[in-house]
């Protein structure tokens, strides 16, 4: 079960180090560029990672629930499955809040950019902010589950 551990942390916790870099590095850097460069590098990131990630949450998500099934009678899992539950919720959020914006995101063009596309962006931002919170969060549950 050792390796299993090994691999949900790892998997959960790149993905939340990826979300962290976005938020932390990746989009201060891009906002002090020209609006056309911002708006291309944004764009191809959108269309990268909205295809990357979906399929990073839900292995996360799947990790998540095999863990729990495999402590099912331990002691340590009201930990894992609120893990699991902040997870749920998390993707739940992104779908509903940030997936819309993202699209729009993914989808400007240098050249013709719509009105408010900039603080569309600045909203994306603030809202991923708190998903990273959640994250987070989830994480400290699963570590604690895990690591007992």
């Amino acid at each position: 079960m050792h390796a299993f551990d090994i691999l949900t942390i790892l998997c959960v916790g790149l993905m939340i180090g990826t979300e962290f870099a976005v938020s932390a590095f990746i989009n201060p850097v891009v906002r002090q560029l020209e609006n056309q460069a911002q708006a291309k590098i944004l764009s191809l990131f959108a269309r990268l990672l909205g295809k990357v990630m979906p399929v990073w949450y839900a292995l996360s998500l799947v990790l998540m629930l095999v863990e729990a099934y495999l402590r099912r009678h331990e002691s340590v899992l009201p930990f894992l499955l609120v893990a699991t539950g902040i997870w749920i919720a998390v993707i739940l959020y992104t779908i509903v809040m940030l997936v819309p914006i993202n699209n729009r995101v993914a989808l400007l063009e240098a050249g013709a950019l719509p009105a408010g596309w900039l603080q569309q962006h600045r909203r994306w931002d603030m809202l991923h902010r708190w998903r990273i919170v959640f994250l987070v969060i989830a994480m400290i549950f699963l570590l604690r589950g895990i690591l007992q």
